[in-house]
């Protein structure tokens, strides 16, 4: 019996892994879709955006240093230079996205699914990846710059990234 579950389990896995069901929200009154710039620069510092959804948007050079993003969405986003120190993007999803010169240093981001971003010349001093899924490489370039311990979960960047 627990060999069929197993075996019923990885099945399940592969064909979600194959092809993925698309996400459709409940609400579309937090989704952000854009294929212009009128979101670059933005000021989002200190905000409550819990839940909220920025897809296919470009937000580079956006400042949301201090914001509670839990929960929040970023797919196939442009994060280049944007300010996010500071920030509570715990239980966040960020896939496809590009943090190519952000700051996310002090930035909570455990229990996050980040899978296919990458991390390209960013601060993460004192940031906390408790938990938070990453992909291989981009772990690897992320512990070679990895140090300091976050002031609000006094946890330390290199251990909650599993470096070595």
């Amino acid at each position: 019996m627990k060999y069929w579950r197993l075996l019923a389990s990885f099945v399940l896995a592969t064909v979600l892994f194959l092809f993925p069901l698309s996400a459709q929200a409940a609400s579309s009154s937090s989704i952000t879709r854009s294929a212009g710039d009128e979101f670059k620069g933005k000021d989002y510092s200190g905000q409550s955006l819990i839940g909220t959804e920025f897809t296919n948007v470009n937000l580079e050079n956006a400042n949301f240093s201090n914001a509670d993003l839990r929960g929040g969405v970023f797919n196939g986003t442009v994060l280049e230079g944007v300010n996010l120190h500071g920030v509570d993007f715990s239980n966040g999803i960020a896939y496809l996205v590009r943090f190519k010169g952000a700051d996310l240093s002090d930035a909570v981001l455990t229990d996050a699914m980040m899978l296919r971003s990458t991390f390209d010349n960013v601060d993460i001093t004192n940031a906390d990846f408790t938990n938070a899924v990453l992909d291989g490489t981009q772990i690897k370039k992320l512990c070679a710059k990895a140090s300091g311990v976050n002031s609000k979960t006094g946890v330390d960047t290199r251990e909650s990234l599993g470096c070595r």
